[in-house]
């Protein structure tokens, strides 16, 4: 469930029922909440027009530069601390916007309070005034992110005993240690809008699971079958992530979540075994979110 953008459903200053609709969700058979975030938003974020109808999902360009994304990872504390049983995904990770070493010290932490329940979306995002107000070469990005991805991995797993380090063109430093942490790496989820071949490296060296923003075709999911072959793995060893939308008839609708629900055994029998939706393109009362989880939990278990 997208714990995220629902500001029709929870006022988006409302912290404290973002974390209610957490345990409403781990209450009624949803295994797992995604946050995704913005460190900040510059005006590139409305170069779109904003979304015309606001329970819609954010997308690039669609948000007014004042919408509120709290913090992914103190969100997600909340969260952990709220639940016992619940996966966390922060999906996405603007990843180039902090420094390697803070982000792994931040994660590795989090891991440890949701005791493994964390899964973590690495991105490089869409938003280069985001990135100039940061100080980050916005045209860097994806090397950033490989830099990083690479230097959080040995942070998390050297041995105890061992220091970590790293030289690249972006980070280095050597002999330090990033601690606490559990000692394996945080599980990792992938995705873009394309599945181009950097992603596919990235999700084989590091990923759990693809999520991507869209629909791939045929012909890329049998690439990153291909490519998890050739480096001794499997595709089935992914955790693949489709979704639901609701479709909207106007400005200010709830989207009909039958609708939504009969694209499902499509999306099973694709090979997607974990389903995403968003409470509010489906109903604008809290109260009533406990039964949209159960009715999507058990649209899923039929069609699988």
């Amino acid at each position: 469930m997208v714990l995220s953008e629902n500001a029709t459903l929870v006022e988006s200053h409302d912290l404290g029922g973002v974390v209610e609709l957490a345990r409403m969700a781990e209450s009624n058979g949803v295994h797992t909440v995604m946050i995704s975030e913005h460190v900040v938003l510059a005006r590139d974020s409305n170069a779109s027009g904003p979304m015309v109808n606001p329970r819609d999902y954010a997308a690039p360009g669609n948000q007014h530069p004042h919408t509120p994304w709290p913090d992914s990872v103190v969100l997600a504390s909340a969260v952990v601390q709220a639940t016992t049983r619940l996966r966390v995904a922060l999906a996405a990770v603007i990843t180039p916007l902090r420094h390697p070493l803070l982000l792994a010290k931040q994660l590795g932490t989090l891991d440890l309070l949701a005791g493994g329940r964390l899964v973590v979306q690495p991105t490089v995002s869409w938003s280069q005034g985001e990135y100039d107000a940061l100080g980050v070469p916005f045209r860097e990005r994806g090397r950033i992110l490989d830099e990083q991805l690479a230097a959080m991995h040995a942070a998390w797993t050297s041995p105890p005993q061992q220091p970590s380090s790293h030289r690249g063109d972006h980070f280095t430093y050597g002999d330090v240690w990033v601690e606490p942490r559990r000692g394996v790496p945080v599980s990792m989820w992938f995705g873009g809008q394309r599945l181009h071949d950097v992603l596919i490296e990235r999700i084989v060296r590091y990923g759990s699971g693809f999520h991507p923003f869209g629909t791939p075709t045929p012909d890329e999911l049998a690439r990153l079958a291909a490519a998890m072959t050739a480096a001794g793995r499997s595709i089935d060893e992914l955790e693949l992530i489709g979704g639901i939308r609701g479709r909207f008839t106007g400005t200010d609708d709830v989207a009909d979540l039958d609708e939504a629900l009969a694209t499902i055994p499509a999306k099973v029998a694709e090979g997607y075994r974990s389903i995403c939706f968003k409470p509010s393109m489906f109903t604008d009362e809290c109260d009533e979110v406990p039964e949209v989880c159960r009715r999507v939990v058990a649209a899923l278990h039929a069609a699988a």
